[in-house]
Parts: structure tokens; C-alpha cells; sequence
């Protein structure tokens, strides 16, 4: 099954020039080879600082857009990672070694798999 791993971080802590921020953010740039030589890796990006960012909603037929996403939280999704897992223990064992899990945090939701029922809320 494939899990989105979606990375959470503040900036201003991760980009702060701490050191152990500076050790996890030069970790970063391989551990995409580290999940693929085990097997999990799918797909992963990081993402820009959100001050660039739109927010598209559409309402009663009008699309409006607005700058960025706001929020009351200092925590930013700053990146996503895909990995295949057997279960969602398995992916949070997997995606808990990621280096940006010891500055901020990473949510692991499974990927929707369209041949199945939709959920009953």
C-alpha cells in the first residue's frame, strides 16, 4: 500500500542555523536513496515557504484566490514523501527515520485506492 508522508516543520527552527537543524537539513538531501535501497520509496518533494503560495477555493460557481494558505500554527507543510508500506505501522517505523522527524513532524496518511467502497462517515 502506499502511504503520502506529509513533512511538517517551523522555519524558523529548521532554517534558524542551529545546529542540530543544519545536521537534519544536510541528512536530507539523501535520504530518498536511503528509502529507495529498502524498497519504500515512491516519490518525494520538498515545497517552497508558503508566502508564494495560492489558495483556490470555488463557491456558488466563483473560483476566488487568495494569497497563501493561513493558519494559527508556526508548523508549515514543507514537503511529502510517497513510500510503499505493508501496513501504516510499517510506514511510520520507515518515514520516522527521516531526519526532518527530529525537528518538526511527519503525518502518514494511506493513499486513497479508488477500487475500493468510499468511506461511510
Amino acid at each position: 500500500m502506499r502511504y503520502a508522508c506529509l513533512i511538517y516543520y517551523d522555519p524558523k527552527q529548521l532554517f534558524g542555523g542551529a545546529p542540530d537543524s543544519n545536521a537534519a537539513l544536510e541528512e536530507c538531501g539523501g535520504y530518498d536513496e536511503v528509502l529507495t535501497r529498502s524498497g519504500h520509496f515512491v516519490a518525494g518533494e520538498a515545497l517552497e515557504l508558503p508566502d508564494g503560495a495560492k489558495t483556490v477555493r470555488k463557491r456558488a460557481g466563483r473560483q476566488v484566490v487568495t494569497d497563501g494558505p493561513f493558519s494559527e500554527t508556526k508548523e508549515i507543510l514543507g514537503g511529502v514523501v510517497i513510500i510503499e508500506a505493508a501496513d501504516v505501522d510499517e510506514a511510520a517505523r520507515v518515514i520516522g527515520e527521516h531526519p526532518l522527524a527530529r525537528i518538526g513532524a511527519i503525518e502518514v496518511r494511506p493513499l486513497v485506492d479508488f477500487s475500493e467502497p468510499r468511506p461511510e462517515l
